[in-house]
């Protein structure tokens, strides 16, 4: 699959279970459900991903996670928050800088239509 088809699935896959569910759950719920929805569409994925930071040469292991990593390609966040910040796009650059991935999806399941707003597509190295 191509990384426009990746996103494209996921994306679907998302708004699939903030349908069912809809706003006001924990990340939680929507990362385990997400995760179901994924392999219901034979998607790999692989969930709860350590993230190492390298500095100098050396490579620390300093507790960062990804939610998850679709098909070895696609990065996505999951967040229940009220509102998208700056840090939350920022952190999903530089997961995707630290990871040597280029697209990744910031998905907010607290919205009242996760398609209108609640997701935020980043490629790295280019200004969206």
């Amino acid at each position: 699959m191509k990384i426009n088809e990746i996103t494209g699935a996921i994306v679907g896959a998302g708004i699939e279970v903030h349908r069912a569910l809809g706003p006001g759950l924990l990340e939680s719920a929507y990362v385990q459900c997400l995760c179901h929805e994924l392999n219901l569409r034979g998607m790999e994925f692989v969930r709860e991903f350590a993230i190492p930071v390298e500095y100098k040469g050396i490579r620390l292991d300093c507790g960062y996670r990804g939610d998850l990593l679709v098909s070895g390609a696609v990065l996505v966040e999951v967040k229940s928050v009220e509102k998208i910040l700056p840090v939350h796009e920022a952190q999903v650059l530089t997961y995707l800088r630290l990871g040597g991935w280029t697209v990744g999806l910031l998905m907010n399941f607290n919205v009242p239509a996760l398609a209108e707003g609640g997701i935020r597509r980043k490629v790295l190295g280019l200004e969206e």
